[in-house]
């Protein structure tokens, strides 16, 4: 029974917010607490829902100050250069913006942090994207997947979590994978690059005024720094919309000017996305924003530096290594109160929409694992197993590892699930090292997950629906997974 409702339960929330019947927030709350109900167990919601955001308050905290602390940075001008340098290579080319798109995003994922990948890359794209016309659920597709094959690194989380799970050396997981997962993150970039010639096709060749070369037109286009935002919605894709419940994370009170609306037009004629008109124009940031502090940029790129370093040698926890970083950026950056004040106000939205989310995504795990459907569900699923498939368990868990990552926490998975899998496969011989290893192939469609919360950043500041986002994404991502699956078994690793 409790088997039946926890898949259901799942099934209705995709369903629901997929067809925009319900906004995640409340399909996150409602829709477990209604389940809980059928369950029986409605008089423990209670209980269910404070130990579900006691887990994730750690979370909630260090991604709401994440959020103050990059968006502080992206305000005081750390990322420029980075936002130049993507534009020199782009050239307002469609396709080259999307595989830029990639690139940035697997850089940025070394820290092993989703949101703060997230956060940088589409501050750094998203204007692009706008002035083009381009689809942003492309953006949050190919962003997301390419941090979920970086996700496996060591610091990353779930490399950790199979080898503390199977008491084996992160080292001995990791290493023999990185040629699967290299293969994974080629054909992340192939995957781009299809993408962008898709755009391409759809939008024409686009032409900036005067030469795209030229650093004039470049400073243009960096003027449309991280964080701002453009008056109409994404261009869809298969049928996706793109709107969202909050703004890029530093789209602040800060001097904007309105861009050309004709600044980047398809040589067919048209002076914009098919969803914009030309008179909305585009609005950016001013590169010569009060909120620039280019005599701090030195320390402002060290702290950063600083607050990653300790993050990956995990000095302190990750909440408070923010909480530190925020205080000490605005302290710095903005000694004066009132500044302060309007720096936070300014990322204020940001702040709330997300840490909303991840309260809400508290309900839902919270009923799954309180009433004992996610324990259900697993047990169901490995009992399902035929006999015969004993041999092949690592097989199995890179194949399990995609529907279980998606619908289950890490926590979840790699504690609850792992153990079970390796022990199945130690009865037939198969190494713990090779179920480990197999356990990461799904990493790249649980960044895409419901209930991971560095999702709800992405698609907050790109201002995409979950339910698009979720739509276009899914079968990229699984593909993704099971190409590195198949490189793995190529290769003799799993």
């Amino acid at each position: 029974m409790l088997t039946f409702l926890g898949f259901a339960m799942i099934a209705t929330f995709l369903v629901l917010i997929m067809m925009k019947k319900m906004s995640p927030i409340a399909a996150l709350v409602l829709i477990p607490a209604l389940f809980c109900v059928f369950a029986g167990k409605g008089a423990h919601l209670g209980d269910y829902v404070i130990d579900g955001v006691g887990k994730l308050a750690p979370t909630a905290a260090m991604l709401m100050f994440a959020i103050v602390y990059f968006g502080v940075m992206i305000d005081v001008g750390l990322f420029d250069p980075i936002v130049r340098g993507i534009l020199r290579f782009c050239k307002a080319d469609p396709m080259r913006v999307v595989v830029g798109t990639a690139v940035l995003a697997a850089i940025v994922s070394l820290d092993g942090d989703g949101s703060t990948t997230f956060m940088i890359t589409v501050s750094a794209m998203y204007p692009l994207y706008k002035r083009l016309g381009l689809s942003l659920v492309v953006m949050t597709g190919v962003a997301a997947t390419a941090n979920g094959v970086m996700n496996t690194l060591p610091w990353g989380g779930p490399t950790a979590r199979a080898a503390t799970a199977l008491k084996l050396d992160a080292a001995d997981i990791f290493v023999p994978m990185i040629p699967a997962l290299a293969v994974g993150l080629l054909f992340v970039f192939v995957l781009a690059y299809v993408l962008g010639v898709k755009e391409r096709r759809r939008v024409g060749m686009l032409a900036l005024p005067g030469s795209v070369e030229q650093e004039t037109a470049e400073e243009e286009l960096v003027a449309a720094a991280p964080g701002t935002a453009a008056a109409g919605t994404s261009t869809p894709v298969e049928g996706s919309t793109g709107s969202s419940a909050s703004a890029p994370a530093s789209t602040a009170a800060s001097a904007t000017a309105p861009g050309p609306a004709s600044a980047a037009a398809p040589r067919g004629g048209q002076g914009a996305g098919p969803d914009e008109t030309p008179e909305e124009g585009f609005q950016g940031l001013d590169p010569h924003r009060p909120t620039l502090r280019p005599r701090l940029y030195w320390f402002n790129a060290g702290l950063t530096v600083a607050l990653l370093t300790a993050m990956i040698m995990e000095l302190l926890p990750i909440p408070v290594l923010f909480l530190l970083g925020a205080a000490l950026a605005l302290t710095v950056n903005f000694p004066h109160m009132p500044d302060q004040k309007a720096r936070i106000a300014a990322h204020a939205d940001n702040v709330l929409n997300v840490a909303g989310m991840v309260f809400a995504a508290a309900v839902f795990t919270g009923v799954l694992t309180g009433t004992g459907m996610v324990k259900h569900m697993a047990d169901w699923l490995v009992g399902a197993i035929p006999e015969g498939m004993g041999p092949h368990m690592a097989l199995v868990t890179g194949l399990l590892s995609l529907p279980l990552t998606y619908f289950m926490s890490n926590d979840g998975f790699y504690f609850g699930v792992l153990p079970v899998l390796a022990e199945a496969g130690a009865a037939h011989g198969v190494s713990p090292l090779e179920i480990a290893r197999a356990s990461l192939v799904g990493q790249a469609l649980h960044m895409s997950s419901p209930l991971v919360p560095a999702v709800y950043v992405l698609v907050g500041m790109a201002k995409v629906e979950f339910g698009d986002h979720t739509r276009f994404t899914v079968k990229w991502a699984a593909l993704t997974s099971l190409v590195v699956l198949g490189a793995g078994m190529l290769f003799g690793i799993i």
